[in-house]
């Protein structure tokens, strides 16, 4: 028999970090909630970190997550931007990190390739998936919207991410084990 497993998606952004708790048992997907951890632009980077750290904790301990998965970072043209998307991706695996939660980190293309079909889908198609993957979702921003969809990615793969830990425990028992772990590891 499955168990329920409520799995928390994070898109970290340092202005807005989307977050969408869902639940699957099976291959059954449910919205739970989702929302969006804000920092003030005006502070220096120190405090903005310091509330990101405090709302996604906030976010944790209010909604017990089983699992959590948060999105790769995205390297574009702005080192200083990308850097800074750097130290808010940080927190946000930090914070279930410390929660004793296990974490798995998500390329964007595969998140709209799960949720979508295709590598490169824009914001609108995965907000219409998203909607049709979780009717009940209620989302009011792209960032939330992007932390479901996430979330329903390691909802798809999990599985491969639990066999990926398993395996790592075995490589270090022979060699047998290490080969089929880095088997595993060149399929994600």
């Amino acid at each position: 028999m499955t168990s329920d497993v409520r799995i928390l998606g994070i898109d970290p952004g340092l202005r807005r970090t989307g977050w969408g708790l869902i639940v699957t048992k099976g291959t059954k997907l449910a919205y739970l909630a989702c929302g969006v951890v804000t920092s003030d632009g005006d502070l220096p980077l120190a405090l903005r970190l310091r509330e990101l750290h405090e709302g996604i904790t906030r976010v944790v301990g209010d909604h017990t997550p089983d699992e959590v998965a948060v999105e790769e970072t995205f390297v574009n043209k702005d080192a200083q931007a990308t850097l800074k998307l750097g130290h808010a991706r940080a927190v946000a695996l930090l914070v279930p990190a410390l929660a004793g939660l296990p974490v798995s980190e998500y390329a964007a293309n595969l998140v709209k390739k799960t949720v979508c079909g295709s590598g490169h889908a824009e914001k609108v198609q995965i907000q219409a998936m998203v909607r049709f993957l979780l009717p009940k979702a209620e989302f009011k921003v792209a960032d939330a919207a992007d932390a479901l969809a996430i979330a329903i990615t390691h909802a798809n793969h999990r599985g491969a991410h639990s066999l990926k830990r398993l395996h790592a425990v075995d490589a270090a028992q022979g060699p047998g084990a290490a080969r089929i772990a880095a088997a595993l590891a060149r399929q994600a």
